[in-house]
């Protein structure tokens, strides 16, 4: 079982306002949403992983799979 903290923060009454006028509309509750917006956050910030920065570092040095179209890398990857 997770344990759950509280959190405060510190805003402005109309920013707080419309927020949870908007979580109220679409029936979604406000800490999901702030969660969500702090995985987003993060997810957006942290660092390539092992085989990412070894696949960029091959990259650099001119190894690796090299396409010649973005079509064609798609159609490698399957998408």
């Amino acid at each position: 079982m997770t344990k759950e903290v509280q959190m405060s923060i510190k805003m402005e009454p109309e920013l707080r306002d419309q927020f949870m006028s908007v979580a109220a509309a679409t029936h979604t509750p406000a800490a999901h949403i702030v969660r969500q917006l702090m995985r987003n956050f993060i997810a957006r910030h942290e660092t390539p992983n092992a085989t990412t920065i070894a696949a960029m570092q091959a990259a650099d040095r001119g190894e690796g799979t090299r396409f010649e179209s973005t079509d064609a890398l798609f159609k490698d990857l399957g998408i």
